[in-house]
Order: C-alpha cells, then sequence, then structure tokens
C-alpha cells in the first residue's frame, strides 16, 4: 500500500502546539557567576574606535554590531570553539551566546569569517593589550618579571607544499650553465653580443626575449606546432628564452619569499617548516608552522607575538621590545630559558636596565660528572688574569693569538679572542683535550663568558629560584592550557597577520578565563606561587 504522506520543511506541523516555557528574558538563565557575565562586562568598557573606523560610513549598518561581534568571537574561542560554522551553530543553540546577542538575529558563518579576518584585523591587537593595561590597573599584574616562552603550531598549509632555498638556488645555477651556452649560439647566429650576467639575469633575458620578438614580427616569422611541422631557428630560439626567463621569474618570486628564511610553504608563504614537538610519527618531519612567543605575568598573557624563525634565540629582543611598546610596562628582570640565551640578548637586556634570569645553555651539563673531569672544556682550565691566558691540563699555557669579529643573524657584532697553546707537541693528554692536527686553540667571547656569570648567579639566588619555578608553571602551564585543554593544535587562517589574529582572539579568552578562575577562588591579586620548602 503506498502512503501519500507529504513531508513540511516547517515540523511544527507535526505535532502538538507546544505551550512556551523558555521566559521571554534570558537574563535568569544565565548563572549569576557565570564566565560570560565577566567577560562582557570587562569587554563593554574598551575603545572600540579603531574596530567602528573599519566600517564604511555608506551603505547598511551591520547585520550584529561589532562590539557584540567581538564579544562573541572573543567568547568563542574561551570555549575552544573557533570554526566559524560551529561559533554561527552556539549562536543559534547556546543560551551564553544568545545572551551576548541581547536580542540579534545570530550571524551566519559567512558573516563570522568577514567579520574576523576583514573588520577585526586591524583592531584585536589594539583591543587585546587595552585589556592587559586594564589588568595592570586593577593589579593583576606584579609588573614584576615577565616569564618568556614559545612554542610551534602547525600553520593551514599543505605539508608537501614546501619550497627549499638551497634547491632553488642549486636549480637556478644549473639553469644558468644551460643560459650561457643558448646565448653563445644565439650571438653565433645572429653576429649579437649579449651576455647573461649572474646579478641581472632577468633583465639580460627580457632584454634578449625583447630582441626575439622584434626580430620575428619584421620578419613575419610564423609560427608552427604539432607532429610533422618544423620549427624556424628563430621560434626554436624565443621558445627557449622564454622558458629561461618564465623559470627565472618564478626563482625571483621563491627568494622574494624567502626573506631570511631556508623554506616556505606555497599554500601559506608567511608559513616555515619547522620540527614540530607533538610529532606522533616519530620521523622528524618537518611540517608548515610559526613559533609562537607568549610573555607571561602573574598568570596573565601579557603580550603574544609571531615569528618564522625556528630558532627563539632571535625572537627574545623583537619580542622585548613589542612587550614595551604595546603594555607600556619596563620590567625589571625578565626570566627565560636557556634556548633565548645569547650575547646580543644580554648586551640589550643591559641597555634597557633589565636583569636577566636566563638559564645558561650549558647549565645541565655543568651538573654532570663527565663535563666536570673534561679536560677539554674552557670551564675546567686555570685562568691567569694578569697574563690574560688559560693553563690545560698538562700546564701549559694557552695565551691569546687575535681577535676576531663575528655577526649574527640579526647583524650583532661580537668580538671573540681567540687563544692557542705554546705547544701540544708530545703532549701525553691531547687525545682527550682536542681534535686539531695542530695546536690547541679557545674561541672566548669575554663579555659574553661575564655576562653570562651574572644570569647564572641571579637563577642561583633565593628570587631566580623563585622565578624559575613560576616560570615552568606559570608560562609551560599557559601553552599546556592552550594546545591540549583548549585543544588548539593548529591554525584554522592563512598568512602572518590573521595567524596573528587567531593567536590573540585565543589569549584573550584565555586571560578572561583565568581571571574568572582567580575571582572564584579568592586569588586575585596574587602574582607567584610560593616555593615549597621540605
Amino acid at each position: 500500500m503506498t502512503s501519500n504522506l507529504k513531508y513540511s520543511k516547517n515540523y511544527t506541523e507535526l505535532g502538538e502546539t507546544y505551550q512556551l516555557v523558555l521566559p521571554l528574558s534570558l537574563e535568569g538563565l544565565v548563572p549569576d557567576d557565570d564566565s560570560v557575565r565577566l567577560l562582557s562586562h570587562k569587554l563593554e568598557d574598551l575603545d572600540y574606535s579603531l574596530l567602528y573606523q573599519a566600517y564604511s560610513a555608506k551603505g547598511r549598518n551591520p547585520a550584529v554590531d561589532p562590539k557584540t561581534m567581538f564579544k562573541i568571537l572573543a567568547y568563542a574561542y574561551s570555549q575552544n570553539i573557533y570554526s566559524s560554522r560551529k561559533i554561527e551553530s552556539a549562536c543559534r543553540r547556546d543560551i551564553n551566546f544568545m545572551w551576548l546577542l541581547a536580542g540579534s538575529k545570530a550571524p551566519d558563518h559567512t558573516t563570522i569569517a568577514r567579520f574576523r579576518t576583514g573588520f577585526l584585523a586591524s583592531a584585536c591587537e589594539d583591543l587585546f593589550y587595552q585589556m592587559v593595561r586594564r589588568l595592570a590597573e586593577y593589579g593583576e599584574l606584579s609588573q614584576e618579571t615577565v616569564f618568556i616562552d614559545g612554542t610551534k603550531l602547525e600553520a593551514c598549509a599543505n605539508k608537501y607544499t614546501f619550497v627549499w632555498k638551497k634547491s632553488v638556488g642549486k636549480w637556478e645555477e644549473k639553469m644558468l650553465s644551460r643560459i650561457d651556452l643558448a646565448v653563445e649560439m644565439l650571438n653565433l647566429e645572429y653576429m649579437k653580443s649579449f651576455t647573461v650576467q649572474k646579478e641581472t639575469r632577468t633583465e639580460d633575458l627580457k632584454r634578449i626575449v625583447s630582441f626575439l620578438d622584434t626580430y620575428i614580427k619584421d620578419h613575419h616569422t610564423e609560427f608552427v606546432h604539432g607532429r610533422g611541422r618544423r620549427k624556424t631557428v628563430e621560434q626554436r630560439f624565443y621558445e627557449m628564452f622564454r622558458r629561461f626567463l618564465d623559470r627565472q621569474l618564478l626563482y625571483d618570486l621563491h627568494n622574494s619569499r624567502f626573506e631570511g628564511r631556508n623554506s616556505y610553504s606555497k599554500t601559506d608563504v608567511d608559513a616555515t617548516f619547522m620540527h614540530m614537538k607533538d610529532d606522533h610519527m616519530r620521523n622528524a618531519q618537518l611540517k608548515p608552522g610559526y613559533n609562537v612567543q607568549i610573555g607571561v605575568d602573574s598568570e596573565y598573557i601579557v603580550s603574544t607575538d609571531i615569528f618564522s624563525d625556528r630558532n627563539d634565540v632571535w625572537t627574545l629582543v623583537p619580542f622585548l621590545k613589542t612587550i614595551e611598546s604595546k603594555t607600556g610596562i619596563h620590567y625589571p628582570t625578565v626570566t627565560a630559558d636557556s634556548g633565548y640565551e645569547s650575547e646580543e640578548a644580554y648586551v640589550y637586556l643591559e641597555e634597557q636596565g633589565q636583569d636577566p634570569y636566563i638559564k645558561p645553555q650549558t647549565y645541565e651539563k655543568w651538573k654532570k660528572r663527565s663535563f666536570k673531569q673534561d679536560i677539554s672544556k674552557r670551564e675546567n682550565m686555570e685562568y691567569d688574569q694578569e697574563t690574560d691566558s688559560y693553563i690545560c691540563h698538562n700546564g701549559k699555557k694557552l695565551i691569546p693569538l687575535f681577535v676576531k669579529t663575528q655577526h649574527s643573524k640579526n647583524g650583532f657584532e661580537s668580538k671573540v679572542t681567540v687563544y692557542e697553546s705554546e705547544s701540544c707537541d708530545g703532549c701525553l693528554y691531547k687525545e682527550k683535550c682536542t681534535r686539531a692536527k695542530g695546536n690547541k686553540r679557545l674561541y672566548v667571547s669575554k663579555p659574553f663568558i661575564e655576562k653570562r656569570q651574572h644570569s647564572y648567579e641571579n637563577i642561583l639566588s633565593e628570587k631566580g629560584i623563585l622565578y624559575r619555578m613560576n616560570r615552568s608553571i606559570q608560562v609551560e602551564g599557559a601553552f599546556g592550557v592552550l594546545k591540549n585543554d583548549y585543544e588548539f593544535q593548529r591554525f584554522l587562517l592563512r598568512g602572518k597577520t590573521k595567524v596573528k589574529l587567531e593567536i590573540l582572539l585565543l589569549c584573550m579568552g584565555y586571560n578572561l578565563n583565568k581571571l574568572h578562575a582567580k575571582i572564584q577562588n579568592e586569588r586575585t591579586n596574587t602574582h607567584f606561587f610560593e616555593v615549597k620548602t621540605a
């Protein structure tokens, strides 16, 4: 028997009429101590002038007020909701999101995505640091020291779209040798004197292609294609140098995108291929990602930035400049792990009047018995300050030979003194001391050793022990919450600007959740965890 039942798109027609049981106002459904109330209150008083300036004065008004849209995004990121479609679903079904909308129509996912990547991009950083300055005014920040750490997060890019700088350079050199042969043949054919130099190869190739193009037009040369059709000499030369030029323009594009990096991804040109800590395949596979740096004070993230450097050591100085310029706080001390130690960092901190609490890179090695018994190490040699010389295990002096200048990636200049032994001939300890065929040499940066020693003494002090313990709890704990509790393992947007927008929203949500937790646990205005004594 065939049923004639027809379904309607309006499902209320399928059943009985239900009586309205929800209150007309959602105020009573949101608990008094819910974090959404605190979020709405704290974000209400921020200055949104930059955000409103992103909108055009002409045309219709936005469906949802920009301030409300920002609250929705900040709350979504604090609740582990990052997709625009999931945020749209939450606005339609979640009471807290409905309460934030205050009667406005729920925005669709395209509106949310357009607001996040378009209008909010120019104002999010300003709003985040406004909130940080408010925390300082409330007395929530110690302003005594800033804990700095970084992690690598995977970019929204295909892991097989890599472009390597060395590979580009290798193929570029191979093509240049083929170009030289082709230019020689061209000059013999047309009695010309074209040359293609390494520094100006693009312009030289354009000049040759332009000459061939003019020659073909003047002689009305017809191009032929397909099997059994014989190409003219002019057509073969033109197609050859056209391919050379197109390939060279592609290499130029690749080189312009590296910007000091060794690789980038075709699907996100700002992403660099890095080793990730969460390597589930355990094969040291490189993935496109970003180096995320955060600064934490009193458990709050006071600053964040995105870098393409795989090594943390080159990020410290620019990140410290960002912290001071954006927050307006000059921290008297800076606490970081051994990955940030460099002479450049020590010099910058000294110039800024900031005391370093940075763990030396050799800190853990110094504790080992094998290091203390290693006669090749400078630390295990006696130093004579009057003669500026080291005395090796065999009693021979290592005297200064010359001073050489080294330049870092950022252009920082350091002086390294080279010491050489008087004579290693016939020494019984030479195999344990050096692999050099001649005399043993030491490369010593005296300013770096002096500043490292000062930082080493700092971290061993009572305050240094307190800072080191809190650094491991606060800044590493913040990354643990963001990556595990918030399940933020991979960026959704592409490009450095949009990636920074995502991490700013994430840190905004983290700070508001942290303030909510401190209020509920009556821990406001607390800055450090105390060191437990046995």
